[in-house]
């Protein structure tokens, strides 16, 4: 359930739920060393607000934040 605004509700301290942890979105830097579930190795070659660009031998692929799959070497 979201708010007007398109944010969650507040987390009340009297719930007996646990608050949703926030992922942790990565920082990336051109020519950091990567690895992909699917791709395998590759470099950061482009950043844009938006996505990494890699390179993953001779195939560029762009991947949008969280990026679950993509972790630094």
């Amino acid at each position: 359930m979201t708010s007007s605004h398109g944010s969650r509700p507040k987390h009340l301290s009297s719930s007996p739920f646990k608050p949703k942890v926030e992922p942790e979105i990565e920082v990336f830097e051109v020519g950091d060393r990567v690895t992909h579930d699917l791709y395998g190795l590759g470099r950061v070659t482009k950043i844009d607000s938006h996505a990494v660009t890699v390179d993953f031998a001779g195939q560029t692929v762009r991947i949008q934040p969280p990026y679950s799959k993509l972790q630094h070497l």
